[in-house]
């Protein structure tokens, strides 16, 4: 079993190259931190990740879908990882929980996921939603954020530049078939 990691600044487009990639045959295990921030939203709670358990809800429900995705396919695609969820936890300054870590610990350990990252580059702007209320600017810090973050856990970065989402899609269809 393969699986990568498809990760990158809000508003890059990772959504719409995971829905290409289903269409091309692609298992695919969609973003957790949105599912919890829109769990926590529709039960009237404006902006849950500012939350001192944020991070676990995420890493609870990535670690979730992991365990869950089906092994019938050789090839997986994650929209994010814990190394993600790292990444915001010192973006927004929150502590990196025991959770987190030891999150970090098992997926590392058992290679749960592929060295190679498909890092998702961003389109130049960011639409602001009821789940992602950044700015472009602040989008890029966030960028790097992440960038950082798979470097100091020792992973490869794949570029996936700015382009038109079937050439984007075909890139990553290439890279890891």
């Amino acid at each position: 079993m393969r699986r990568y990691i498809l990760t990158g600044t809000p508003g890059s487009g990772k959504t719409s190259i995971l829905r290409g990639l289903a269409e091309l045959g692609y298992e695919v295990v969609e973003e957790a931190a949105t599912a919890v921030i829109a769990r926590a939203q529709a039960l009237g709670e404006d902006e849950p990740w500012m939350r001192t358990t944020f991070v676990d809800d995420v890493v609870d429900l990535q670690r979730q879908r992991q365990l869950e995705a089906s092994t019938t396919s050789s090839v997986q695609v994650f929209d994010r990882s814990p190394i993600c969820t790292y990444a915001l936890a010192n973006y927004l300054g929150l502590p990196v929980s025991r959770a987190l870590t030891a999150e970090i610990e098992r997926i590392t350990a058992e290679e749960i996921y592929e060295r190679q990252v498909l890092f998702v580059r961003n389109l130049g702007f960011c639409e602001p939603s009821s789940a992602r209320r950044i700015s472009f600017q602040e989008s890029l810090v966030f960028e790097r954020f992440h960038e950082q973050s798979y470097r100091v856990f020792g992973y490869e970065l794949i570029d996936i530049p700015a382009d038109c989402l079937a050439r984007r899609v075909a890139a990553i269809s290439s890279a890891i078939s």
